[in-house]
């Protein structure tokens, strides 16, 4: 299983809005986005620093509903 690369909220802002998601609003330095399906995640943005592992497969399972392997390939 390959590891996902350390990703920033900008990073991963770029990735999810691929796959549909829409910014919808921020509160403090937490964005909101929705997936016109329904699905929603909330992506904490503190500049300089990284997404953490655990919070990053979380969000990829739970709210984007993708393997890892589809997240790794839209990384590319």
């Amino acid at each position: 299983m390959s590891k996902i690369s350390n990703l920033t909220a900008i990073d991963l802002v770029k990735i999810i809005k691929k796959i549909g998601f829409e910014f919808v609003r921020q509160r403090g330095s937490h964005m909101f986005f929705k997936h016109p399906d329904g699905r929603i995640t909330t992506i904490p943005n503190h500049p300089g620093q990284k997404i953490g592992q655990g919070l990053l497969n979380t969000i990829i399972k739970k709210d984007l509903q993708l393997s890892r392997e589809a997240f790794i390939e839209l990384c590319k």
